[in-house]
């Protein structure tokens, strides 16, 4: 599950909109939204195109991508 208030934290420091990355992505509009407030996972593939295109670092790609769950 994807940390969805850190990647959209990174997304506005960016200046990406939800609309804006999804086409940049080259997903459909509601599965970013859907994505973005369920938390659901994004694809190998897709995560790696939302690294690139936000410039995360890894560090930032990691804590976004594959948080930390403690139980």
């Amino acid at each position: 599950m994807c940390d969805v208030m850190k990647l959209k934290g990174k997304m506005v420091e960016r200046g990406y909109t939800q609309e804006r990355l999804s086409e940049a992505v080259g997903i459909d509009k509601s599965t970013m939204c859907r994505r973005l407030k369920t938390g659901e996972d994004f694809t190998v593939g897709e995560a790696n195109k939302i690294v690139s295109i936000l410039n995360l670092s890894s560090e930032e790609a990691t804590q976004i991508f594959l948080p930390v769950v403690s139980h």
